[in-house]
């Protein structure tokens, strides 16, 4: 399904690990442009639906777009007054760069573990070494544990009394 909250669990850990670092509404952005794709292509009735983006070449196109896009949003951020929620007009550079390219990388891998249509080495190769190397229901508690993983580790940051950014 696209556009799925299972490819936010992993994120969720990895920004709760470094906040500062990697912002998790550009991670989050990045799955969820990564998954227009199949979504085009299931609604036009098309196969296969994991094609350029869903390989490394196109997720670091997405990661460009992403950060593209949190730039251009940010530019018209005063003269739009768009709003502010979760700070994400303060965020820097460096934490919109590495949460986009962990959100579209990750996105590949656990793509590549579920989905036989993926061709993650194009245009190199058609191999996909990923394909079912764990169970899917693994794959699902993996991503679902990394979440709540990574909300305890946000959680205790707050209640320790330092703060995080998205």
């Amino acid at each position: 399904m696209p556009v799925t909250p299972f490819h936010f669990g992993p994120g969720a850990t990895i920004h709760a690990i470094a906040p500062q670092y990697i912002s998790f509404l550009s991670f989050c952005a990045a799955n969820v442009l990564m998954d227009v794709e199949p979504l085009y292509y299931m609604l036009t009735n098309q196969y296969p639906l994991h094609r350029f983006f869903h390989t490394y070449v196109g997720a670091s196109l997405i990661t460009v777009a992403t950060v593209g896009s949190f730039w251009v949003a940010r530019q018209l951020a005063s003269p739009l007054s768009l709003p502010n929620f979760f700070q994400w007009q303060s965020l820097k550079l460096r934490a919109v760069v590495l949460g986009a390219a962990a959100g579209a990388y990750s996105h590949i891998v656990l793509d590549s573990v579920m989905h036989g249509d993926m061709t993650p080495f194009a245009p190199f190769g058609n191999a996909n070494p990923l394909l079912r190397v764990v169970p899917l229901g693994t794959l699902h508690w993996f991503c679902v544990g990394a979440g709540f993983l990574g909300a305890g580790i946000l959680w205790m940051r707050r209640a320790a009394g330092g703060l995080s950014r998205s």
